[in-house]
């Protein structure tokens, strides 16, 4: 047994836990499994040794190669492109007191978590599943203090396998009051921080971040050419509950605090168990129904729970009040779902029919309350309050657009709050 003074060592070195980015649209882990560098959320802890830089010298060259930065595989360095006799070189050296962790598309080492597209829940994302990615290979960087309160900032872009971020002659950049050159990089890297997450959380504006860690208005469309306006007083240090959008994926950072107070998966199983033991059946099968166990496949059960999302009672599977084919509209992002409209047999009310799923992603939740709620039109099950919350967030869409959708899949949601209540019949004996 460890003595006192042991222990408190004991604990000492255990690693430091600055938090978590989590990819939305994932219910617990990639659909093949996570593995190395590419999962469904990546932890950042503090690094044995410090790996941060920082600024230092600036030069102005009519040839980049000439810059032994660029030229030196152990110096890393900013490059902004003006025309194509001149160049600003921007040094990086190394800066003992910060931790760096980059990501991006690509899978070479300097890329810590590799983020990919997100399919989106429904037939449009299917059909552009085969288009080239608009996540950049080198998407951006968070740096973390390595000292208490253990700050995470995110910058756009991330060093590549020379050590060396380029900003083309195309990018925009710019030189600021200050004499620093800064830049956005092609599709932008935008971050959204909502207020008192995840107690009473209410959302934030999108803004978008620099390359040197500034915070801007959003451009008129996604990779405009005029930036926006710089936000005053805004700050790209990330807090519970931010999320940060790379084009192609978004992605929630949960703090080490925030996730000790989140539900973990134990205790959603909990809530899943004692769902279960309550022997909720189907008004007309009169069957038992049952949520499946956590984690679980995306196969379907013959005990699960399926729904009328329209009016919120829930059925096992049936064949009943099926619409005939020509009066049928097609519902997208039914995640395993009939596809079609169909009328509860209960109060007549004519709307998608989809089988139930756990939300079973800790990080999700702004509550540890019961499942009662499910989004509409995927049919994911979560608290109410973590329902409302995702409802009421709109995530990046395309270019220009902004649109609430299912934290779990990513379908994007529909009918009126993009939610609602679940009706259980409990056993009749």
């Amino acid at each position: 047994m460890l003595q006192p003074n042991q222990d408190e060592h004991a604990r000492s070195k255990d690693p430091v836990k600055y938090g978590e980015l989590v990819i939305l649209g994932y219910n617990g882990s990639l659909p093949g499994g996570d593995h190395g560098r590419k999962r469904s959320r990546f932890a950042l802890f503090r690094r044995a040794k410090a790996n941060g830089v920082k600024p230092s010298a600036v030069h102005i060259l009519s040839n980049p190669h000439d810059s032994k930065a660029v030229n030196s595989r152990g110096q890393h360095s900013i490059s902004f492109t003006l025309s194509r006799n001149q160049t600003v070189v921007v040094e990086y050296c190394h800066d003992n007191n910060t931790d760096m962790f980059q990501i991006g598309r690509s899978t070479e080492s300097p890329i810590d978590f590799v983020v990919t597209d997100t399919p989106g829940g429904s037939k449009e994302s299917e059909e552009s599943s085969s288009a080239p990615s608009t996540i950049s290979r080198f998407a951006c960087r968070v740096v973390c203090d390595r000292n208490p309160p253990y700050t995470a900032r995110i910058y756009a872009a991330g060093f590549d396998s020379s050590k060396n971020i380029f900003l083309g002659e195309k990018a925009t950049k710019w030189k600021n009051p200050d004499g620093h050159m800064d830049g956005l990089t092609t599709n932008g890297v935008l971050v959204m921080h909502p207020q008192g997450f995840p107690e009473d959380p209410t959302q934030g504006l999108w803004r978008e971040i620099s390359v040197c860690g500034d915070v801007y208005a959003l451009r008129e469309t996604r990779s405009g050419p005029m930036r926006g306006q710089l936000a005053q007083g805004e700050s790209s240090a990330l807090q519970d509950g931010s999320l940060v959008d790379l084009c192609g994926a978004t992605l929630l950072w949960r703090t080490a605090e925030g996730l000790l107070k989140a539900p973990t998966l134990r205790h959603l199983d909990a809530l899943r168990l004692e769902l279960n033991a309550a022997r909720p059946q189907c008004p007309v099968g009169l069957s038992t129904l049952a949520f499946p166990s956590l984690p679980r496949s995306h196969s379907l059960e013959e005990r699960q729970p399926w729904a009328y999302l329209a009016c919120g009672h829930v059925h096992g599977r049936h064949d009943w009040g099926q619409r005939p084919e020509r009066h049928r509209e097609r519902e997208e992002g039914s995640c395993g779902g009939t596809g079609g409209r169909r009328e509860c047999p209960l109060c007549r009310t004519v709307g998608p029919y989809v089988p139930l799923w756990l939300g079973c992603e800790p990080a999700f939740y702004v509550d540890a309350g019961a499942p009662t709620h499910a989004f509409v039109p995927c049919g994911h099950v979560c608290s109410e309050k973590t329902a409302r919350y995702w409802a009421e967030t709109p995530l990046p869409h395309g270019t220009h657009a902004f649109r609430p959708t299912c934290p779990f899949c990513s379908a994007p949601l529909s009918g009126g709050p993009g939610y609602t209540r679940l009706i259980f019949q409990g056993p009749i004996d």
